[in-house]
């Protein structure tokens, strides 16, 4: 059997960015070297040409009696940049072991946590080579860009796609001793706000005082989209919003995490939550609108007296269940276009949206009467071996982050997942120096392992 770290280190090495054309030979190096392993591993290999980056599926069908477990996990990796905020120990793509941690991009998104269940798989079938589960891989390569033709790929290829749930780990966990399932994601909708005054960047002084500038139209329109308190200025934004359950407050509180800690992890001087929620509620039960860059004008250094032509933001809305991109893009786009300033003109271009998702899991309130046998088996073998390897029941929460892919997992193919979290928070997933728990990793390892050992035997 192969050693995962040895293996997580060779598959680091694969600069497999999604975004970037120039990183084409890691996304190659990255889908020959998980189409290798499984091959190695007994499983028939089938890679999916996509629009863009290919979808591995691998497969291994005993019988067609046996719970089918399907197992995702994605190939892509954020850009390294900016590079030179890394360790010089630690290079993005040259994967570093320092004490408790293996350093390198990808290492915990999602490299790390998709070996943990593929070695698990191996782990198992070198034991029991007859072991009577059917199990199948989909790993794509287009996450980190928002799986921009995975829905395509499910609906060409839902007929082989016949499982009975997703089990995955693309999520996370509050610290190295709890275990988190993670029941609930945010949706996204994403959008580009561009505004253009004069034709041409002006002199400041020459023209300055008889038009509306670009910037000053953006900063007043961005400004009107909240209240002080922190809550979004926008009629209608919260009329869909559901509020939590009791057992969700309740399994939230057992998390033990301290606003302190947190504050101190990031730095502010104080919370900007809106009225009524903690910070650890916000993020998981409240929609919100973020602003995640600003450009127009002079950006290097020194001074330069110009009014720009044109500027721009890059706006997101985190969207929670019962709200979707289609219910919630005509209510902001309008409020957006209603709200900017005269002088102006505005183009709003569209990106990538996700539908919020929510499952609940088995012996909580609202358990869904038609939910899958072999989904709530799933959860119990996890709940059971939660206990056994990590000492403490896991919780069940909702997640703050957006993986638009579970929906349309749901919608095409009518299956639902179940999320068992690895990577921390100190992980800095999508930062300089991310790295993955080695602790976790072997744990994660041996619950994978013993949720697969139960559900095969049915």
């Amino acid at each position: 059997m192969f050693d995962p770290v040895e293996k997580l280190k060779e598959y680091v090495r694969h600069a497999s960015v999604s975004a970037d054309p120039k990183f084409k030979d890691g996304m190659v190096g990255a889908q020959n070297f998980l189409t290798t392993l499984f091959k190695e591993m007994g499983f028939s290999v089938d890679v999916v040409p996509t629009g863009l980056h290919p979808v591995i599926v691998a497969k291994r069908i005993v019988n067609q009696t046996s719970p089918h477990v399907m197992i995702y996990g994605h190939y892509d990796v954020q850009p390294p940049d900016p590079l030179d905020k890394w360790g010089k120990e630690t290079p993005p793509f040259e994967p570093t072991i320092k004490g408790e941690r293996i350093y390198g991009r990808g290492t915990a998104d999602n490299k790390g946590p998709l070996l943990v269940h593929v070695t698990a798989v191996g782990q198992l079938l070198e034991e029991n080579p007859n072991l009577p589960l059917n199990i199948t891989f989909i790993v794509e390569g287009e996450e980190e860009i928002g799986s921009k033709n995975f829905k395509s790929f499910l609906k060409a290829n839902k007929h082989r796609l016949d499982g009975d749930f997703i089990f995955m780990s693309d999520n996370g966990i509050p610290s190295p001793d709890q275990m988190v399932v993670t029941v609930g994601l945010r949706g996204m909708l994403a959008f580009e706000i561009e505004l253009t005054g004069p034709k041409m960047d002006l002199h400041s002084g020459m023209h300055g005082g008889v038009l509306m500038n670009p910037l000053q139209a953006l900063a007043e329109l961005c400004a009107s989209l909240h209240t002080p308190d922190g809550r979004v200025n926008i009629p209608g934004f919260y009329k869909k919003v559901v509020e939590p359950e009791d057992w969700e407050r309740a399994q939230l509180k057992k998390a033990g995490m301290k606003k302190d800690a947190y504050q101190k992890f990031l730095g502010v001087p104080k919370f900007h939550t809106p009225p009524g929620y903690t910070p650890f509620e916000a993020i998981r039960f409240q929609p919100t609108l973020e602003f995640n860059g600003f450009s127009g004008g002079y950006q290097g250094e020194g001074t330069k007296t110009v009014i720009p032509s044109k500027a721009s933001a890059k706006v997101t809305c985190r969207l929670v269940p019962n709200q979707t991109p289609e219910n919630m893009k005509k209510l902001v786009v309008d409020a957006v276009k209603k709200r900017c300033p005269k002088g102006v003109t505005i183009k709003i271009t569209e990106q990538h949206m996700a539908t919020p998702y929510v499952v609940i899991p088995p012996d909580r309130s609202n358990t869904p009467k038609n939910q899958s046998p072999k989904l709530a088996a799933c959860f119990r073998a996890l709940d059971k071996a939660t206990k056994e390897v990590w000492g403490k029941p896991a919780l069940y929460l909702r997640e703050g982050g957006s993986v638009g892919l579970i929906a349309d997992i749901k919608t095409v193919l009518g299956l639902d997942a179940v999320m068992m979290g690895l990577f921390l928070p100190e992980d800095n997933l999508h930062a300089p120096n991310e790295s993955f728990h080695l602790g976790v990793m072997k744990k994660g390892i041996e619950t994978s392992k013993r949720v697969l050992a139960e559900l095969a035997k049915g």
